[in-house]
Protein backbone atom coordinates (compact mmCIF):
# COMPACT_ATOMS: atom_id res chain seq x y z
CA UNK A 1 0.00 0.00 0.00
CA UNK A 2 1.61 3.76 -0.99
CA UNK A 3 2.38 5.57 2.35
CA UNK A 4 -0.18 8.31 0.48
CA UNK A 5 -3.33 6.65 0.59
CA UNK A 6 -3.63 5.19 4.55
CA UNK A 7 -7.51 5.29 4.13
CA UNK A 8 -8.91 1.69 4.22
CA UNK A 9 -11.90 0.36 3.02
CA UNK A 10 -13.50 -0.27 6.02
CA UNK A 11 -12.24 3.51 7.50
CA UNK A 12 -15.74 5.07 9.36
CA UNK A 13 -15.94 8.64 8.97
CA UNK A 14 -16.76 8.59 13.07
CA UNK A 15 -14.08 10.84 14.49
CA UNK A 16 -12.92 10.37 18.00
CA UNK A 17 -12.20 13.88 19.91
CA UNK A 18 -10.79 15.26 23.73
CA UNK A 19 -12.47 18.08 24.75
CA UNK A 20 -10.47 19.88 28.01
CA UNK A 21 -11.88 22.55 29.49
CA UNK A 22 -11.23 25.36 32.05
CA UNK A 23 -12.91 27.97 33.13
CA UNK A 24 -11.85 31.70 31.92
CA UNK A 25 -10.55 33.96 34.42
CA UNK A 26 -13.36 36.43 35.93
CA UNK A 27 -12.97 40.04 37.36
CA UNK A 28 -14.17 40.58 40.71
CA UNK A 29 -15.24 37.10 43.57
CA UNK A 30 -18.59 38.08 43.14
CA UNK A 31 -18.42 37.97 39.05
CA UNK A 32 -16.56 35.05 39.24
CA UNK A 33 -19.80 33.37 41.95
CA UNK A 34 -22.41 35.00 39.43
CA UNK A 35 -20.57 32.97 35.99
CA UNK A 36 -20.37 29.35 37.73
CA UNK A 37 -24.15 29.96 38.28
CA UNK A 38 -24.90 31.14 34.93
CA UNK A 39 -22.76 28.01 33.85
CA UNK A 40 -25.23 25.67 35.81
CA UNK A 41 -28.02 26.82 34.53
CA UNK A 42 -27.22 26.54 31.49
CA UNK A 43 -25.82 23.06 31.86
CA UNK A 44 -29.29 21.67 33.74
CA UNK A 45 -30.54 22.42 30.48
CA UNK A 46 -28.41 21.23 28.20
CA UNK A 47 -28.09 17.93 26.39
CA UNK A 48 -25.61 16.16 25.03
CA UNK A 49 -26.46 15.84 20.96
CA UNK A 50 -27.69 12.91 19.49
CA UNK A 51 -25.30 12.86 16.96
CA UNK A 52 -22.64 12.47 19.77
CA UNK A 53 -21.68 9.04 21.50
CA UNK A 54 -19.67 9.66 25.38
CA UNK A 55 -16.98 7.38 26.18
CA UNK A 56 -16.05 9.69 29.38
CA UNK A 57 -17.12 12.75 30.78
CA UNK A 58 -15.46 13.73 33.51
CA UNK A 59 -14.84 16.92 35.81
CA UNK A 60 -11.41 17.66 37.53
CA UNK A 61 -10.78 16.97 41.41
CA UNK A 62 -10.52 20.70 43.25
CA UNK A 63 -11.30 22.87 39.71
CA UNK A 64 -13.48 24.36 37.63
CA UNK A 65 -12.93 21.95 34.54
CA UNK A 66 -12.71 18.63 33.00
CA UNK A 67 -12.77 16.31 30.08
CA UNK A 68 -14.77 14.26 27.82
CA UNK A 69 -13.70 11.71 25.57
CA UNK A 70 -16.56 11.71 22.42
CA UNK A 71 -17.35 10.29 18.78
CA UNK A 72 -18.78 12.71 16.37
CA UNK A 73 -19.02 12.27 12.68
CA UNK A 74 -19.32 16.05 12.21
CA UNK A 75 -16.87 18.39 13.64
CA UNK A 76 -19.32 20.94 13.52
CA UNK A 77 -21.85 19.34 16.26
CA UNK A 78 -18.23 19.72 18.26
CA UNK A 79 -17.73 23.24 18.07
CA UNK A 80 -21.15 23.82 18.61
CA UNK A 81 -20.73 22.33 21.77
CA UNK A 82 -18.14 23.88 22.87
CA UNK A 83 -19.73 27.68 21.74
CA UNK A 84 -22.52 26.46 23.99
CA UNK A 85 -20.44 27.50 27.13
CA UNK A 86 -18.69 30.49 26.65
CA UNK A 87 -17.38 31.13 30.25
CA UNK A 88 -15.00 28.30 29.57
CA UNK A 89 -11.68 27.74 26.98
CA UNK A 90 -11.49 24.76 25.05
CA UNK A 91 -8.96 22.69 23.90
CA UNK A 92 -10.23 19.95 21.92
CA UNK A 93 -7.69 17.17 20.08
CA UNK A 94 -8.83 14.67 17.38
CA UNK A 95 -7.78 11.56 18.42
CA UNK A 96 -7.20 7.98 17.46
CA UNK A 97 -7.02 4.59 19.30
CA UNK A 98 -3.54 3.20 20.10
CA UNK A 99 -3.64 -0.03 18.05
CA UNK A 100 -4.17 2.31 15.04
CA UNK A 101 -1.54 4.46 15.79
CA UNK A 102 0.60 1.43 16.25
CA UNK A 103 -0.32 -0.09 13.16
CA UNK A 104 0.25 3.14 10.30
CA UNK A 105 3.62 3.59 12.64
CA UNK A 106 4.81 -0.05 12.14
CA UNK A 107 3.49 0.89 7.93
CA UNK A 108 5.61 3.75 7.72
CA UNK A 109 8.50 2.28 9.21
CA UNK A 110 8.48 -0.47 7.28
CA UNK A 111 8.12 1.95 3.87
CA UNK A 112 11.09 3.66 5.15
CA UNK A 113 13.23 0.79 5.87
CA UNK A 114 12.37 -0.19 2.41
CA UNK A 115 14.11 3.05 0.75
CA UNK A 116 17.62 2.47 -0.71
CA UNK A 117 20.52 3.54 1.38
Amino acid sequence: MPLGDLRSPQREEIMKYLVNWNERPQGSAIEYENVQKRILKIFQHWEIPSEVKVHAFVARVGEWGGSMLLEADDPLVVNKMCSTFPAFQFDVHQVIDVQDAVRVEMEAIKWRDELPS
